[in-house]
């Protein structure tokens, strides 16, 4: 991938740590029909980068959050079932992602094995598994690859350049919608994308902060 500031073909930013990033892939159907790069990317590293706490790291939000997807799935009708460790590693499936760059149908039976059959896929036993259901036994080699570990980190350095936050993102015209909620937004403004230079959205896109420790 090459992205950074000078990006312009449409992105899809994920890790596989995020189930709400699961449900939207599991409306892909639903997208605007445009060909979307499937990026893997850390999301540790990008909270570290912006200051962020993640989600889980507050007992209250993290309740929540779990049931919030659940709920989710169950109004959009997903399978859904949480692994038995929240949050895991994920960082071997991103580096298989990366190694093949994973499409659309990869990444998706990824995602259905943790999300779907609820499984912890950081231990060895579970990621081989993994491997072989989607045709890379060679897998666990595959992501000792030094090239493998750099173009993730470059994924993760150009998601920042773009000022990608979360996932799951897509970064589309030049503009980012983050979340599983933002389907709407990413589909109404692919049809009508000069919605974006409207005078109220250009103002609340430059609002001044009102206090002195916030950095717009």
């Amino acid at each position: 991938m090459k992205a950074g500031k000078v990006a312009t073909q449409p992105l899809w930013f994920y890790d596989f740590v995020s189930p709400f990033t699961y449900l939207l892939l599991e409306q892909h159907e639903k997208w605007p029909d445009f060909d979307f790069t499937f990026t893997p990317v850390v999301l540790n590293d990008l909270y570290r980068h912006w200051g962020q706490s993640p989600a889980y790291s507050v007992p209250a939000k993290r309740t929540f959050l779990y049931r919030h997807a659940l709920f989710r799935a169950e109004q959009l009708g997903i399978p859904f079932k949480m692994p038995p460790v929240h949050p895991f590693e994920s960082m071997k499936l991103l580096l298989l992602a990366t190694a093949v760059q994973g499409d659309v149908q990869f990444v998706r039976e990824i995602f259905r094995f943790i999300w779907r059959e609820g499984r912890d896929p950081s231990s060895d036993a579970v990621f081989a598994e993994l491997c072989e259901r989607v045709g890379q036994p060679n897998g666990p080699e595959l992501i000792k690859d030094e090239a493998v570990h750099q173009q993730l980190r470059r994924n993760t350095e150009d998601a920042i350049q773009l000022g990608v936050y979360g996932v799951p993102t897509f970064y589309l015209n030049k503009q980012l919608f983050w979340g599983e909620d933002a389907l709407p937004m990413v589909l109404y403004c692919a049809r009508t994308p000069n919605w974006l230079d409207s005078k109220e959205v250009k103002r609340i896109s430059c609002l001044p902060s009102g206090l002195a420790d916030i950095q717009p």
